[in-house]
């Protein structure tokens, strides 16, 4: 079997996405956990370009990458994260992780013996003037066009039950009051004082 360029490409790319994926679940710092699940997109949407499908892999760069995954470093690293209190309790999930990772490689080798990928039929090849965003977005606003909506309500409502429950009242926080700020004077504030020695 012989591979040319976009073969060998594709090989590699895979390899380090699951490398890195692998990092993300390995790794101990979150701030270098992030970082791995950054290189995984990055290789995903590689892999996606590789395939045809540039829409989806410029969304995952310009979306996940670009705007999700900084949030959630800006977020990670400023949070003030116990890591000698995450190492204790690491070997009490290790059965129920371990149950779980062998769950999906049992249902990945079920997909792959119902089908090997050696059967599947090769996709036919799309004409010169093919748009994959137009097919893209034709499917997804006619044949899926509720469950889209659906997933539209869910993550409304998800963004405000988050703003929701960050605004709550907690004793004991103190917060600034803007109102007051805005009316205070100098003279209020501010009380100088003649220290210099006075000659009789």
């Amino acid at each position: 079997m012989t591979l040319n360029i976009t073969s060998i490409l594709f090989y590699a790319f895979s390899l380090v996405l699951l490398g890195a994926a692998t990092m993300v679940v390995i790794a101990r710092n979150p701030v270098y956990a992030t970082l791995y699940l950054v290189l995984t997109f990055f290789s995903a949407a590689a892999i996606f370009l590789l395939l045809g499908a540039e829409f989806l892999g410029l969304i995952l760069i310009l979306v996940y990458v670009g705007a999700v995954m900084v949030l959630f470093l800006f977020v990670v690293m400023m949070l003030d994260i116990n890591l000698a209190r995450l190492k204790e309790g690491f070997l009490s999930y290790l059965p129920l992780g371990l149950a779980i990772a062998a769950l999906g490689v049992l249902e990945l080798a079920m997909v792959y013996w119902t089908a090997p990928m050696g059967q599947v039929p090769a996709p036919a090849p799309f004409p010169g003037n093919y748009d994959n965003t137009r097919a893209l977005g034709y499917v997804l606003y006619t044949q899926y066009l509720y469950p889209f909506e659906i997933a539209a309500a869910i993550l409304l409502v998800a963004i405000i039950a988050a703003i929701a429950l960050t605004l709550r009242r907690r004793s004991g926080s103190k917060n600034q009051q803007t109102e007051e700020q805005l009316l205070v004077r100098a003279k209020d504030r501010v009380h100088l004082v003649d220290l210099r020695i006075k000659k009789h």
